[in-house]
C-alpha cells in the first residue's frame, strides 16, 4: 500500500446527516418496531464497529469529465453520471494485481447483487500500480477474469485517487443519498461490520426494503479477531523498490542497466535474489538476451503469487521449483502445470500468477527460471494462514 499526502475536500454548505435516524425517500415511512426487526440490535451493534465520519462533511468527487468513454467499463460515463442522484455509493479503489483488492473482490461482487436493486451503486475505481495496467486491453481482460459486472472506471490519471486523498489499495469510501461519506475503510477485513453499516444507510435511505443477514467470512483469515501467521511482505524488482539480497540496486543507476547476478551458498530470509544476467527497469527485471536467469526467494506464507508482463512475445515458460524439487502437487498454485516431471507456468497475459498454495503457512524457498526477455518480473506477493 502505498502512502500518499492526504487532504480532505470539504463542502461549502455542510450537510449533516443524522446516523441514528431512519427515515424513507423511496417509499412508506416504517413503525420503529419494523426497524427494529430488520435492523436488530446485534446488527446495530456490528455496525458501530465502523466509524461514521459524518460529521466530517466529506462530498463525494466528480466523476472526470474528461475521461474517454473506452475508460468506463460496463457502463457509460452519462448513464453512470445520471444514476448516482440518491443513491447510496460505494467507491471501491483497486488495482488487478494487488493480492489485497483480489481477495475483498467476493465481497464487493456479493454486495453489488445482494444491494443494486435497493438503492446502492458500486463503481470500482481502478488506479494502477503499473504502467502496463493502463491498457485498456489489460484492465478489460481483468474485469472479465474476476467477473465484475458492476462500473469500473480507469483512474489511469489518478484524477479519483487524489480527490479522495487516497493512500491505500484496497479503499472502501462509503456515501449516503446525500453525497455525504460515512465509512472509509482501507485493506482487508472488517467485511461483516461494513455490511451492516451498508445496510444502516440504505435503511436510512429507504425504510420499505428488506436486508440480508451480513455475508460470513469467506475465508479462515477474514473472521474477527482471526490469530493469522506473517508472511513475507510484498517484494519488489524493478529499480525503484527493489531490495536485493545480493546487490544492491539504486534508481541511480539508470534504466537498462544489466548485471550479471550469483547467488551465495546462504540466502537470508525474505529478500529477493537474482541469479545469471537480468536486465533492471524502473518498475521490473528481465533476463539479459540469450540469458538463462533465476529469481529467487526464501519466503514464508501459504501462497506466492509474482505480477508478470510479457514484454514482446507471449506462450513462453518460466520453470517453478520449490525448495529445490518440483512443485508438489499439494502445494501447486491455479496457474502451475506439470510436463516431463517438470514444473511451471505459461505467461500468455499481463497479470498476477498464483505460483504457490501451500498445504499450510511454511518457509520455503522458490525459484523461479526463464531464458526470454519478455519475462517482465514485477513484484512477488504473499497471503497468510491462521493458527489453528
Amino acid at each position: 500500500m502505498r502512502d500518499e499526502g492526504r487532504i480532505k475536500f470539504h463542502l461549502i454548505l455542510p450537510v449533516f446527516i443524522s446516523s441514528a435516524l431512519f427515515f424513507s425517500s423511496c417509499g412508506k415511512a416504517q413503525t420503529p418496531a419494523t426497524l427494529k426487526e430488520k435492523f436488530p440490535p446485534e446488527r446495530a451493534a456490528l455496525a458501530s464497529q465502523m466509524e461514521d465520519i459524518a460529521n466530517q462533511h466529506i462530498h463525494m468527487p466528480r466523476l472526470p469529465i474528461t475521461y474517454s468513454a473506452d475508460r468506463y467499463i460496463n457502463v457509460t460515463p452519462e448513464y453512470l453520471r445520471d444514476s448516482l442522484k440518491g443513491k447510496i455509493v460505494l467507491i471501491d479503489i483497486w488495482d488487478y494485481t494487488c493480492i489485497n483488492c483480489i481477495q475483498t473482490l467476493p465481497y464487493i461482487k456479493a454486495w453489488n447483487d445482494r444491494y443494486k436493486d435497493k438503492g446502492l451503486v458500486i463503481i470500482g475505481v481502478h488506479a494502477p500500480e503499473f504502467e502496463f495496467e493502463k491498457e485498456s486491453k489489460n484492465l478489460d481482460s481483468a474485469v472479465k477474469q474476476f467477473g465484475l459486472i458492476y462500473p469500473i472506471i480507469a483512474d489511469n490519471d489518478y484524477e479519483i485517487w487524489n480527490s479522495l486523498a487516497n493512500q491505500y489499495w484496497p479503499a472502501k469510501y462509503l456515501f449516503d443519498k446525500d453525497g455525504i461519506l460515512r465509512v472509509e475503510h482501507f485493506g482487508e477485513g472488517d467485511y461483516e461490520s461494513f455490511e451492516a453499516f451498508l445496510q444502516k444507510i440504505l435503511l436510512e435511505r429507504d425504510s420499505t426494503i428488506d436486508v440480508p443477514v451480513p455475508l460470513a467470512p469467506v475465508r479462515e483469515t477474514d473472521k474477527p479477531n482471526a490469530a493469522c501467521y506473517r508472511p513475507t511482505p510484498e517484494t519488489y524488482a524493478g529499480l525503484s523498490r527493489s531490495n536485493l539480497g545480493n546487490a544492491i540496486l539504486t534508481s541511480t543507476e539508470g534504466e537498462g542497466t544489466t548485471h550479471d547476478y550469483k547467488i551465495s551458498a546462504t540466502m537470508k530470509k525474505d529478500l529477493l535474489y537474482l541469479d545469471g544476467k537480468w536486465t533492471s527497469q524502473k518498475e521490473y527485471v528481465q533476463p539479459a538476451p540469450g540469458s538463462e536467469a533465476s529469481l529467487a526467494i526464501d519466503y514464508q506464507a501459504k501462497e506466492a503469487n509474482l505480477v508478470i508482463h510479457p514484454l514482446a512475445e507471449t506462450g513462453f515458460k518460466v520453470v517453478v521449483t520449490q525448495d529445490g524439487k518440483a512443485v508438489p502437487k499439494q502445494d501447486r498454485g491455479s496457474d502451475i502445470q506439470e510436463a516431463d516431471g517438470q514444473t511451471f507456468i505459461t505467461v500468455r497475459d499481463a497479470r498476477m500468477y498464483r505460483i504457490t498454495n501451500n498445504e499450510g503457512f511454511a518457509r520455503h524457498n522458490l525459484r523461479l527460471t526463464a531464458s526470454t526477455p519478455s519475462f517482465g518480473a514485477y513484484a512477488f506477493t504473499f497471503t497468510t494462514a491462521c493458527k489453528q
